[in-house]
């Protein structure tokens, strides 16, 4: 997991995370949206995926308490976060409100 931490504490563009885990009915609904939020912004954003299962301390460092939820990091810092399912045109907007 340091690699992790390596991203959210030294990318140069914002870090999108998305806590999930594989029984997660609205993670499966979440999973394309984030893939073509992905591809979008792809040079603005770098977007990584968590499983909750697999990476219990991630979890719990960052309190979900509900999957999917979403985490925006920039240089180590919580821009914003969200839980539940969030269409790609919101998303977008959260990014390039935290764009400078």
């Amino acid at each position: 997991m340091s690699k992790f931490y390596d991203l959210i504490n030294h990318s140069e563009i914002p870090v999108l995370v998305d806590f999930y885990a594989d029984w997660c009915g609205p993670c499966k609904t979440m999973s394309p949206i984030v893939q073509d939020f992905a591809k979008e912004m792809s040079g603005e954003v770098k977007v990584l995926k968590v499983d909750v299962d697999k990476n219990q301390q991630v979890a719990m460092k960052y309190q979900i308490q509900g999957i999917p939820t979403l985490i925006l990091f920039h240089k180590g810092k919580i821009l914003w976060r969200q839980s539940g399912v969030v269409q790609k045109p919101q998303l977008i907007q959260v990014i390039k409100s935290f764009a400078t």
